[in-house]
């Protein structure tokens, strides 16, 4: 078989197997600028994920990563209950690195250094892949048009 016959097998099998995959782990979507972007998960990342979400966050943001219905309000204590994860909080107004910031460390001080949440620090309990697990799960969640907006806005070079 000559390297062209080898080439042009290689690429019907590439073409082929990519029809047998799932359809929901790879896809184009458009941001509001225009260019489309590749929306890429992975399936085991996002097993691991929800599992790490349902024992750790579950209480608090709730079995979908809906957060607080009063999420906005300050309640007795002047915190902030837990938000929604799911794309229809600010959540994707955020860095990944802020995500992760969070998750790590907790709810952020205000300015007399009190904090203004309950989210507790999750340093020592989950590891940097797992906090990553973790937010894959929920930005899953997140409809195509609030992860593009997300992209562009973060990951394409609108916020560092």
């Amino acid at each position: 078989m000559n390297s062209w016959s080898v080439v042009a097998l290689a690429l019907l099998l590439t073409l082929g197997t990519g029809c047998d995959r799932d359809p929901g782990t790879a896809k184009s979507i458009t941001t509001l600028s225009g260019p489309d972007i590749i929306r890429t998960q992975d399936p085991a990342q996002l097993v691991r994920g929800e599992q790490l979400f349902h024992q750790h966050c579950l209480r608090c943001h709730g079995e979908r990563a809906q957060g607080a219905a009063n999420w906005r309000q300050v309640d007795a204590e002047g915190k902030y209950p837990p938000p929604p994860l799911d794309g229809s909080g600010h959540a994707w107004h955020h860095t990944r690195q802020t995500l992760r910031d969070m998750i790590r460390s907790g709810s952020p001080l205000d300015a007399a250094g009190r904090p203004q949440g309950n989210m507790p620090a999750w340093q020592g309990t989950l590891s940097a892949a797992e906090i990553d697990d973790v937010i894959a799960w929920f930005q899953s969640l997140w409809p195509d048009e609030i992860y593009a907006a997300w992209y562009e806005r973060v990951e394409g070079g609108g916020l560092n």
